[in-house]
């Protein structure tokens, strides 16, 4: 496996990535007519914008298997002074899970943090429903410190089913992460 900084060729196989895992891991949360919709295609649209102009302090990172994408990390370096930098994606093609593709990227993600950030912490926000996900975080020293709702997916009304709750799983330093 390598590791490498995305560009704006990898937007699609990012979005299809991170389309797949919404559908397999937030039925449920997210309506069924967003999930079983178009997501790819606004996925799309969400990454060709940042791989094409990331913004300063935006961090990709994609995972190679024998030359094929697999996964992807995206990191905002100080997205918030008490928090620390935001893990806002990281999702791994379903028939490589548990395989160490997430924990390499994790910890990719607490070095860009310890290298280029100021606050130091690493924080991101899971869905409720999400254990699995939320048992890797932990696994990997994250904790549970909050609990709120979700909001719609791009800020489009009807997306979501009900009032999904998230939770805030959070490293107040990077670099112990890092060190697992």
């Amino acid at each position: 496996m390598e590791l490498r900084t995305a560009s704006a060729v990898d937007a699609e196989v990012v979005a299809t990535l991170h389309a797949d895992s919404w559908r397999r891991h937030y039925r449920g949360a997210f309506a069924d007519s967003f999930l079983d919709g178009d997501v790819v295609a606004d996925r799309l649209t969400v990454w060709s914008q940042r791989l094409r102009s990331p913004k300063p302090g935006q961090v990709t990172i994609v995972a190679d298997v024998d030359g094929e994408p697999v996964g992807f990390v995206h990191v905002i370096l100080d997205d918030d002074a008490h928090w620390g930098s935001f893990v806002d994606n990281l999702h791994v093609t379903n028939a490589l899970r548990r395989g160490g593709i997430g924990s390499c990227l994790i910890t990719r993600a607490a070095q860009v943090v310890v290298e280029r950030g100021e606050t130091g912490g690493l924080y991101l926000w899971v869905l409720e429903q999400n254990t699995a996900a939320q048992a890797f975080y932990v696994a990997h020293g994250g904790s549970p410190v909050e609990r709120a709702y979700a909001g719609e997916p791009g800020g489009v009304p009807g997306r979501l089913n009900g009032r999904p709750a998230k939770l805030r799983m959070a490293w107040p330093h990077a670099r112990d992460l890092g060190r697992r």
